[in-house]
């Protein structure tokens, strides 16, 4: 499950804005689908789609560091249940047919939420108090005790993000056996957006742990202490169910266990071809949320854009959501029979420093980022869909929020609005340090912005080494201090504040460079406990700055989707969320 909704590391051009934004979009609907409402479209229920996505799948569990990927989580959305969803107007929109969370108490934040009776697995075994009870405790980071810089004690679960549900006690199981109620110490600001989807079944991992059921894991999780870094204590018991589900569920084919990938929604994976697709069938047994009409999805990992196109125009796949680009664009409007939808992404391209090895000193830091040319950046990619595009100047808020244009004066970023290759020679002081670079070479994008920051680099006196890697590789690679900087993008969901500290929170799993400052720390433990949003701006706006004034990296460019669909296929819209075009499958139909 997602608690607070975590941003997903992206190996296409999309990236995340970490703020509430209003992005426009172009042929997107009305914005207010009911997911409940079937309604009469003029097109036939059943039929098969084919979709291309530019990144091949890793993980059933897309809520770990590893499995942090946005093919992952989308295949999540569509096999996958919970609370609620985000809709293409970023409202957070409740699915009531799985379940209810219900405030019960605002002094202190108490909050039970409750999963329908007969709401189920695919192996028939009910989603429960229990498995809420697990998401909470892989989430909660309850049971850390790590101390990074005594190098003591340990961090069990490795989920992409803990943000927020320290501040909570451990939850009470009800008595109906469906729900937990979770007090919080403090308030919590996304509280609502906690339970997104719940993507690994707690009866599963008890089991692959080799404990003897379900209610095995419920009294090892009540039972384990809370963790104590100023104490720290082994959990060997605890132990083998973190390592289950750290890594488990990461493949590339398809497990000859089918508990490994259950289902709790409105498709099943039915079969895989490593690196070339994924087929996904409808879950008969599904009736806890709204009815899906076609019969099956096949997913074909289609990196380039142009064989994404032709793939379209082939007839080989029906939906597309090839890099954005001008001669995409332009061969999209060449094709006959295509509805083409266009807006923008919340998503951005950035490059990011270590905070260790040859960046551990910050005057290297900042010496490689006046070398990176941004403006040549932009204009090597967004600019050819938007001339008007610029580089963008915030780790934090989306260009063009109320956010955006009050950081930006403020926060550091015009040290770096220009190359300037004699400052960073003053700063590396006829210093020649080695630098690995590591990024996708299946993105053309990161390719180019690799191009063009090795060649300004090496000017000033690095010397730049290609670390590059495939599509499938890159995500898993991220943090394992293999590489100095990496180029890749953040998706988020567009709603809510704990994504901030689940990206440059000191320690936090999603945190890959290192960063850890004790003023942005201080200001993101006051933001997820921060419910106005002006206060919450302010915050941000301390992190963006220490962001630029420590050399964190920079960010580059702020995404623009182009997105297609045969005229077949009716019901599909562009969002910018997480989940783009998938946003709203369940209305896709097959046009007679």
């Amino acid at each position: 499950m997602r608690f607070g909704r975590t941003s997903k590391a992206v190996g296409v051009a999309a990236i995340a804005a970490l703020a509430l934004s209003a992005c426009a979009s172009t042929d997107s609907g009305d914005g207010n689908s009911d997911p409940d409402a079937s309604g009469d479209t003029g097109a036939s229920s059943g039929g098969v789609v084919s979709v291309a996505e530019v990144n091949p799948f890793t993980s059933f569990n897309s809520d770990s560091a590893t499995g942090n990927v946005d093919i992952n989580g989308k295949v999540s959305y569509l096999t996958k249940s919970g609370f609620n969803y985000i809709n293409d107007q970023l409202e957070v929109v409740p699915r009531e047919e799985f379940g209810s969370y219900e405030v019960v108490s605002e002094d202190p934040l108490t909050v039970t939420y409750t999963v329908n009776e007969g709401v189920a697995w695919s192996d028939g075994e009910p989603i429960d108090g229990g498995d809420l009870l697990f998401s909470w405790a892989v989430s909660s980071g309850y049971f850390d005790d790590a101390d990074a810089e005594a190098e003591t004690g340990s961090t069990y679960f490795a989920a992409a993000s803990t943000a927020g549900l320290d501040l909570s006690l451990l939850p009470e199981l009800g008595e109906d056996g469906r729900s937990i109620t979770i007090e919080y110490t403090e308030p919590y600001a996304d509280w609502e957006i906690a339970y997104g989807v719940i993507d690994t079944p707690a009866h599963v991992v008890a089991t692959q742990a080799g404990l003897a059921d379900e209610a095995a894991l419920i009294e090892l999780i009540q039972n384990t202490p809370e963790g104590d870094p100023e104490n720290p204590q082994e959990r060997p018991d605890l132990q083998p169910v973190a390592d289950i589900w750290n890594t488990a569920f990461d493949t590339t084919t398809l497990p000859d266990d089918p508990a490994m990938y259950l289902s709790s929604g409105p498709y099943i994976v039915d079969s895989m071809t490593p690196d070339q697709s994924m087929t996904l069938v409808k879950n008969e047994d599904y009736n806890w949320g709204p009815e899906t009409q076609l019969d099956e999805i096949t997913i074909r990992y289609i990196g380039d854009a142009t064989a994404q196109v032709q793939g379209l125009q082939n007839g080989d796949v029906d939906v597309i959501q090839p890099q954005a680009s001008a001669d995409t664009l332009a061969s999209l409007e060449a094709i006959d029979g295509v509805n083409i939808f266009e807006g923008d992404e919340l998503s951005f391209d950035h490059i990011d420093l270590n905070y260790s090895g040859v960046f551990e000193d910050e005057n290297v830091r900042k010496a490689f980022m006046m070398t990176i040319p941004r403006d040549a950046i932009v204009a090597s990619t967004i600019a050819q869909l938007d001339p008007e595009a610029d580089h963008r100047n915030s780790n934090i808020f989306d260009v063009g929020t109320p956010g955006y244009e009050a950081a930006v004066p403020v926060n550091g970023s015009e040290a770096y609005d220009e190359v300037d290759i004699e400052g960073a020679k003053e700063l590396l002081d006829g210093a020649t340090p080695e630098v690995r670079i590591m990024y996708s070479v299946d993105n053309p994008n990161r390719v180019d912005a690799y191009t063009l920051i090795a060649e300004s680099a090496e000017q000033a006196g690095f010397q730049v080494v290609d670390g590059g890697l495939p599509g499938n590789e890159w995500g898993s690679a991220l943090g394992t201090g293999t590489y100095d900087a990496t180029i890749f993008g953040w998706v988020s969901t567009g709603v809510g504040v704990t994504g901030v500290p689940q990206l440059y929170g000191c320690g936090s799993a999603s945190n890959f460079s290192g960063f850890c400052d004790d003023e942005a720390q201080e200001a993101m433990d006051q933001l997820i406990v921060t419910t106005d949003e002006a206060e919450q701006q302010e915050l941000q706006t301390i992190v963006d700055t220490r962001l630029f004034e420590t050399g964190y990296g920079l960010p580059l460019f702020q995404s623009i989707g182009i997105n297609a669909a045969s005229d077949s296929i009716e019901g599909v819209g562009f969002s910018p969320t997480q989940e783009g075009i998938w946003w709203n499958f369940w209305e896709w139909t097959v046009a007679e």
